[in-house]
Order: C-alpha cells, then structure tokens, then sequence
C-alpha cells in the first residue's frame, strides 16, 4: 500500500482499537472519496453577488461601477448593465469583478450576470446619488421614532428614494459578505429607515432631481476605534496612547502586526536552536529563550478596534458612493480618552478614503447635540465637551463638513426626535460645499452654522472673526448670551457680546486684560448666536488650557 493509504489505515486504527482494520477496502474508496468531496465542493460553488447587488439598488451616477462577486474557479463571467457588456474570469478562489464605465442618472436599468451554466438578473436599478450613513443610535434611529412620526410616514411617497440597511453583524476578520436589501421609499417601508439618513436623502432628491441611495450601516452604543480598521489606527502615532491602554498596559501592542511579530520572534528563536544544535561542547551553547507565545486573539465584542469595520464596512468596500454622513460620539464621551475624538475621526476619514481609492471623498459629522442639565458656569467641561470640540478641530480635513445641533437636542433624552433638522443640515452642506448648489438655495453659500475664524485681543476686549455668517451674525433670541472670558489666572467670567456684520466684541468689567474666550463651553449650552439663516454656531474655545473635569 502507499503511504497516503497507510496514513488512513493508522488513523483509523488508532480511532478503533478493537475493530481490525481492512487494508483491501480501504483501497478503492481512500483516493477516490477525498477527490468525489473536493469534485462535490467546485460543483456547488454557486454563482453569486454580495446582497447589496439586488433589486431597487442605486448606483452611483457619473463615476465608473465595479461589480463583483464569487463563482466556480475559472468561469468565464459575463456581466451585462444597460447597454454596457463587461467580461472576467472567476480566479483560482472563485472571486471575480469587473467594471462598468460611468453612466448618467436615470433608469430603469437591468443587471444580468451569466456563466455557462448560471445567471443571475437584478431588476429596477436606478443611477444616482449614493451615500454611505454610518455611526451610533442616532444614525440608527428610524423614522417611525421622530418628531411628527404618522405625518411623515403617511407622506413618504418618495420612490425615487431608496435604503440599504446594512444587517450584517461584528467580526474578529475582515468579512466580504454583507447583509441586506434595497427598499424603495413608501409610507409602507419608511418607518424603518434610518431617520436622519432620510431626511438628508430627501432634501438632496428634492434639490437633485435624481434617484438618491443610502447604505445604512450602524449599531447603537458603539465607538468610533469600532469602526475604524486595526491597521488605521495601530499606525497612528497620535492614537498610540488609546491603543496601549486598550491593551492593558502592553507597550508591545499592535494587533496587526502581533502575527508578523511572532513569526520573526519564531524564526530567531528556531534559528538559535538550530545555531544551538551545531555545537558540540554543551557547555559552549547559548541558554536559549523561551520559545515564543502565539498571539492572543482580539475580543469578539462589537466595541473592540476594528470590529465594527471589519463586520459592516469592509463588505462594501468598492460600491460606489458620493459620500459619507456621520453620526457617532457619544460613546466616546464617556471615555478618557475624549479628548483624542478629532484624532479618531481623522484617522477614520483617512481610512476609509483609502480603502475607497477616493482621497477627497466628502465627508460630513453630526456635532453632539445639547443634552443634560442647561448650563450655569461660564465653563463647564465634560466628555461630552470635549467629543463636541473634537468634532470642530476634525473640520481641518480637507472636504469636510458638520451639522452644528446645539439647538435641536434633548436635555433629558441621549436620542433627540428632531432629525429633521439633523438631515436637512446635512443635506445643505452637501448641496453647498459638494453639489455646488448654494446658488439655488435661501441664504446661498452658508454650508453649515458660524465657525470662529480668528480671534484678537484688544484692550479690555476680545474681538472674534467667524465664518458661514450669510449676511450677518445675529441672537436667535434676546442678547447674545454664552460668551465668557477669562485673564491670565484662568478663571472665567460670564461676557457682554455684541455682534456686527461677521464679528463679535466680548467684555466683561470683571476682567480688564482678558486673554481667551469660550463660547457655550458645556453639554447643555446657553449661546444663541447664530448665521443670517438661522444656523447656530458651533462652541469654541480660544485657549490650549487644560481643564478638570
């Protein structure tokens, strides 16, 4: 007998001691069983496409479509889109894509994927604008949560609009397959659509004119190191201090690298041995170190770096898309490391960027909300605070943007019901700052709320220059309030601001020689300053100081 046979004959031995083995059976069925199973495994390889290829799927319009999927090694794949034919062949792993050259918005269009054998026909495609909506239990919300819920559900005639809700669950690996399905907008479905993606989705139809598609892909009570890949963010120098800490202390973290780690630890360790061996006087040998561990397997839970990326994004990785909206933070504030969000979120963007080959993807947060107890102190830091100011420093990245909310939250609630206003905030800063469009909208080119531009101390006074003002600075009610300003002991005082054309002076004659200003510096602010339509602007502060919280 051979030795593959006899390899068969001793396990089946050593699994049933008692029974004989019977070499002249083993035979005619050893070889051949293994090769009928493999044979079995290559014939039930289906032809298939990730779920968020089906029908009423949006496509990005005006840029070039990539398809893919999974088929028998060496298919031939012929994939036809309207009036485009793309060819490929299944590799020797049975994954396949190919690409469609850009087409315009409008459809109907039909999907049809063919081997020899098998097709597959995705019906009712239309080409338009696609975003990808991500994040926590806001961007989770549905629609049959909000303000006016029955009102907008029995008005949600809207099938030019249409949500993918990524269902797909957390993952320890990088996942291909994704979870979910394409819903045309109804008073019949639009109850479980995420809530601040449709309102964005249905300001840019309106606006657009073109079919609109939003991939739904978040998880209440998640974190944003979730979402980011591990790669990201062990790379990052400026995460580096969250990323010890995550792993208890362990100044050798680095859960991408801890298997490349080990085999170069493996390899010097064999080596040694192997070095050890050659030499004949025991006494000459080296004392060897302790054969190294393999590395510990990252936790399973959904909060844990990357998981959330691997199990929700990672799936969709080269579906085209327009942009992405945002809107995560406060399981973040929570944290000690708050003050790091602006880092996290930059590394995220950059991510993400990548992974698309998109380097000036737009990209838009959702800035948290007021929420808790209205403020009393002229300063009031928490975690809260500092995600908030994270959000606004992470404006420095290139093609961005935010919705400033600190007028439209909930005191008592963490999940605010106006997301009407959240969408529509988004959707303006979209129409602005990506369609360029401000010219066809009330107010112009006002993207989001003001932004301090620079500020100035002169004398008794501090005088601050914003941005996104319109036509001019303004209260929304009554005299400016949430300005205080503080001298050089660092203690702030409650300040009189007046506003003119794009600026605003602040004072206090408490303090004669004031050298920093903070504006609605708490969870639940004060200030009411405001663009000329209306938009509130965004807390700041004006010095580095360190605060106690």
């Amino acid at each position: 007998m051979g030795k593959t046979q006899r390899t068969f004959l001793r396990f089946n031995e050593s699994a049933n001691p008692r029974k004989p083995s019977k070499p002249n059976m083993m035979k005619p069925v050893t070889l051949p069983l293994i090769a009928l199973i493999l044979c079995c495994n290559i014939a039930h390889a289906q032809l298939e496409v990730p779920t968020i290829f089906s029908d009423h799927m949006v496509m990005q319009r005006n840029q070039n479509i990539k398809v893919w999927g999974w088929s028998k090694p060496g298919d031939e794949i012929t994939c036809t889109l309207a009036s485009q034919t793309s060819k490929t062949k299944a590799s020797d792993g049975g994954t396949w894509s190919l690409q469609f050259k850009e087409f315009p918005a409008g459809g109907p269009h039909e999907l049809k994927i063919q081997t020899s054998k098998e097709s597959i026909t995705i019906n009712d495609i239309y080409m338009g604008e696609v975003w990808l909506c991500s994040g926590q239990s806001n961007m989770a919300m549905k629609v049959g949560g909000v303000l006016d819920a029955e009102t907008e559900i029995s008005t949600a005639n809207q099938p030019a609009i249409r949500m993918f809700t990524e269902s797909s669950s957390h993952a320890t690996e990088p996942q291909d397959r994704c979870k979910g399905t394409w819903q045309v907008c109804s008073p019949e479905t639009v109850s479980s659509f995420s809530a601040t993606a449709y309102f964005f989705g249905r300001k840019l139809q309106q606006e657009l004119n073109v079919h609109v598609g939003l991939i739904n892909s978040s998880v209440g009570g998640t974190a944003i190191e979730a979402w980011t890949s591990m790669p990201a963010q062990t790379s990052s120098k400026a995460l580096k201090p969250m990323m010890l800490d995550l792993a208890g202390q362990d100044k050798e973290f680095d859960a991408t690298a801890a298997k490349e780690r080990y085999q170069q630890a493996l390899t010097r360790w064999e080596k040694a041995k192997a070095d050890n061996a050659k030499i004949k006087e025991k006494s000459q040998r080296k004392r060897l170190p302790r054969r190294p561990s393999l590395p510990a397997k990252p936790s399973a839970g959904k909060n844990y770096p990357s998981n959330l990326f691997n199990g929700k994004i990672h799936p969709l990785i080269g579906y085209a898309i327009r942009g992405v909206i945002w809107y995560q933070g406060e399981r973040n504030s929570n944290g000690k490391f708050s003050d790091l969000y602006d880092k996290q979120l930059e590394t995220l963007v950059t991510d993400w960027r990548q992974r698309w080959s998109a380097p000036e993807l737009p990209f838009a947060w959702v800035q948290l909300p007021n929420f808790r107890a209205l403020q009393t102190e002229p300063s009031e830091p928490s975690g809260w605070v500092n995600v908030r100011a994270g959000m606004l420093r992470a404006l420095n990245i290139p093609e961005t943007g935010m919705a400033i909310t600190v007028d439209v939250g909930d005191a008592k609630n963490i999940h605010p019901k106006n997301k009407q206003a959240v969408g529509a905030r988004l959707a303006r800063w979209a129409l602005v700052d990506v369609y360029d469009r401000g010219n066809k909208l009330p107010g112009g080119n006002v993207a989001m709320g003001p932004l301090l531009k620079s500020s100035q101390p002169t004398g008794d006074r501090i005088n601050l220059t914003f941005s996104q003002v319109g036509t001019g600075l303004k209260s929304s009610n009554g005299p400016l309030r949430g300005f205080a300003i503080a001298g050089e002991d660092r203690v702030f005082q409650w300040a009189e601001a007046t506003a003119t054309g794009d600026q605003v002076s602040v004072r206090s004659p408490r303090i004669p020689n004031p050298v920093a200003v903070r504006y609605s510096w708490a969870a639940n602010p004060l200030g009411n300053l405001t663009n000329s339509i209306g938009l509130p602007a965004s807390p700041f502060r004006t010095d580095h100081w360190t605060d106690s919280q």
